[in-house]
């Protein structure tokens, strides 16, 4: 069974770019998991059932962040922007401008 998760013919493209396409593909998939548990756990009554889904859902999250190391390493630039984002304070979009400044 093929999968859509490349636009060229993966025969013409690098190992690294096939890898870095599964990567981008994983992080696109936990972002998913991690918005289906914050609906379900919205809607669930149950406590346990709760608990219990907020773990799985930590558990995309670690994921998800994993996944985005592991581009950010691959990706230099993106890493220097999104420095200028992450974990701070103020206004996002600002942060944002002065991240894109960075690399320009």
């Amino acid at each position: 069974m093929g999968f859509d998760q490349y636009h060229e013919p993966p025969e013409e493209l690098s190992q690294e770019v096939r890898t870095f396409a599964r990567m981008i593909t994983s992080l696109i998939e936990e972002a998913e998991a991690i918005s289906w548990y914050e609906q379900r756990m919205s809607v669930e009554k149950d406590p346990q059932a709760r608990a219990i889904m907020k773990n799985a859902q930590g558990e995309e999250f670690k994921h998800f962040g994993m996944d985005l190391e592991f581009l950010l390493r691959q990706k230099k630039d993106w890493r220097a922007e999104l420095k200028e984002i992450l974990f701070t304070t103020g206004d996002i979009v600002k942060a944002g401008e002065r991240g894109e400044k960075k690399v320009d």
